[in-house]
């Protein structure tokens, strides 16, 4: 089986003002990925760590064909990133709730599934299934607007899931929720790579990359730095916590070679 992810030589610069006449704006001409490469196994529980933009929300955008990348290759289980074959087997939760703020639970979820190409009768029962795996079953015909944020996070995670994708993005899954709920998807993350879906997941909470996956990887100024288990990466950084080891490694200090 193909790796889940194959980005070789990915490097994204925003914007070139060069032959527009005109000045450039401050984000013109910033890199924000160098020559990234990253292999993720199909299977894998993966662990994305940096702070706000070292460039995790670009190689996620890169990977689900949401920006043109500046060169380099990305491939999703052997598919080019920006084919549809690749776009069907990428789920993605985002940070931002960008839900539809005219859609009622079902709605977005079968609009979701249409986009995918689901038929109609396939499509309603993967949303009621959706819709009592993350008990939103009460509130289908509730407007997102009306939804408090615990709901939107998982409905966001709910829509991800509808067209039943291989490859899972969480992106700060688990920002602005309670504990109790924060456990709830914890356990759900869990089971669903346990049935063989591949998981990357981003987040600022350590703890969580920590109890969640199998291999972190740490990402700074568009470069990733290193990449283990959290075990691995606290002893490569002379560390008793993940959380030294991740300041450490985002402090300047010379990068560790690849441990895995």
């Amino acid at each position: 089986m193909p790796p889940a992810l194959d980005i070789r030589g990915l490097s994204k610069v925003y914007g070139d003002a060069r032959g527009l006449g005109r000045r450039p704006s401050s984000t013109e001409g910033f890199s924000a990925l160098e020559g990234l490469d990253l292999h993720v196994e199909a299977g894998a529980f993966f662990g994305l760590l940096g702070p706000n933009g070292a460039g995790k929300t670009t190689l996620i955008s890169a990977v689900c064909n949401l920006i043109r990348i500046t060169a380099g290759e990305v491939r999703v289980f052997g598919e080019p990133h920006d084919s549809l074959a690749a776009r069907r087997l990428i789920g993605l939760s985002e940070q931002d709730v960008n839900l539809d703020r005219f859609l009622d639970v079902r709605e977005t979820l079968l609009y979701h599934g249409g986009y995918y190409g689901m038929d109609r009768d396939r499509a309603r029962r993967r949303a009621r299934e959706m819709m009592e795996v993350f008990d939103l079953s009460g509130k289908a015909g509730v407007r997102a607007p009306k939804l408090s944020g615990g709901m939107r996070r998982r409905l966001l995670l709910a829509r991800a899931l509808m067209h039943e994708p291989r490859l899972v993005i969480l992106d700060e899954p688990t920002a602005a929720v309670d504990f109790e709920l924060r456990l709830e998807l914890w356990r759900y993350i869990r089971r669903l790579h346990g049935e063989g879906t591949t998981i990357l997941l981003t987040t600022h909470y350590l703890e969580e990359a920590e109890e969640l996956c199998d291999e972190i990887a740490l990402i700074r100024s568009g470069r990733l730095v290193a990449r283990d288990s959290a075990e691995g990466l606290r002893s490569a950084y002379g560390a008793t916590t993940l959380s030294e080891a991740y300041v450490r490694a985002m402090g300047g200090q010379e990068d560790v070679s690849f441990l895995a």
